[in-house]
């Protein structure tokens, strides 16, 4: 499946241990020797209105991933899972989902609290402003002037194990607005690259930059492979609670493996 090119390997649950899931991932995701895909994603319905969904990160680790969930609850409703309005059961908590329209999904995110603006530490030469703020997994903003020229890989990979942002490190964006647009490049951690979109950093995006004053929600974005999002958000404190992102969600192919 693809969120606007966040790309996963997207399985029916069933009786897959996590040991499994983990092994599978580090199998399946590398684009040279399986399948290809920045994650994979375990899906299964749990009750009435309801579908949980388990990702895991290229290398093996398992996170909370809102394209990831996005595309799950597409699948979900094409399979007959649920309807055009449930929750989904995702390592951030019970997230709302609802069937915007054919291959769009619009989903509730967790609240955002202790944002910090103009985040303070020993960053590489050209970061000039950087907020950090936690959309579900750890996210560094930074504003940039020229989203085209930067070298996400190399700066990317500077700041994502940054002391700053704590042992486990942070998914990094960078952000430009222009005509009231943000446009967004991220260099996403458990993948250890830049992904042509992401939906935990294309909302910590929206956030920051809602609170800092630099545009007003709903806020309009631009992932790195084009995809169009769409973020909502109330301001609360230092923070931001009713977020939702609706963006672009489909199956590119199915397929059966053999193990």
């Amino acid at each position: 499946m693809s969120g606007a090119g966040n790309d996963f390997v997207l399985l029916p649950a069933g009786r897959l241990k996590t040991a499994a899931l983990k092994k599978l991932a580090r199998a399946l995701c590398p684009r040279g020797t399986g399948v290809g895909a920045d994650g994979l994603l375990a899906v299964a319905k749990a009750g009435p209105g309801a579908v949980s969904v388990r990702y895991f990160n290229a290398d093996g680790s398992e996170a909370f991933c809102g394209n990831g969930s996005r595309c799950a609850a597409w699948w979900a409703h094409r399979r007959g899972l649920a309807g055009k309005k449930f929750f989904l059961l995702t390592a951030a908590g019970r997230l709302p989902a609802e069937i915007a329209s054919p291959e769009r999904v619009r989903m509730g995110m967790p609240d955002v609290r202790g944002a910090r603006l103009f985040f303070k530490g020993k960053f590489p030469a050209g970061v000039k402003v950087l907020h950090f703020l936690n959309t579900g997994v750890p996210h560094a903003v930074v504003p940039v002037p020229d989203l085209g020229r930067l070298d996400v890989a190399a700066l990317g990979r500077a700041l994502r194990y940054n002391p700053a942002f704590g042992p486990a490190g942070a998914n990094i964006n960078f952000v430009r607005v222009r005509g009231g647009r943000a446009e967004v490049r991220t260099y996403e951690r458990g993948v250890e690259a830049e992904t042509l979109a992401c939906g935990t950093g294309l909302t910590a995006c929206a956030v920051a930059l809602t609170l800092a004053g630099e545009v007003r929600p709903p806020v309009a974005l631009t992932a790195r492979s084009g995809g169009k999002f769409s973020v909502r958000l109330k301001p609360a404190g230092a923070g931001a609670s009713g977020i939702t992102i609706e963006g672009p969600a489909r199956i590119v192919f199915a397929g059966e493996i053999q193990r």
